[in-house]
């Protein structure tokens, strides 16, 4: 009853750089499915590094543990 309340902030945001024909490049990308070959290929290499990792590890394990 005696409490104000919180009103919303209104921003007059001017982007710099708007480019209309890139936004609905993207748009129709996005609307077919199109996805960036950046993801993929960071996958690949994140689960190449762990394989590596661990069978250095189990090397290492190996090695001083005199089984080989």
């Amino acid at each position: 009853m005696f409490i104000k309340k919180a009103k919303h902030r209104v921003f007059d945001y001017q982007p710099r750089y708007y480019d209309p024909s890139k936004d609905e490049n993207e748009k129709r990308k996005r609307k077919l499915g199109f996805r960036s070959n950046l993801r993929r290929n960071s996958n690949k290499k994140s689960l190449i590094m762990l394989i590596i990792m661990i069978l250095f590890i189990l090397y290492l394990f190996l090695t001083f543990n005199k089984v080989i």
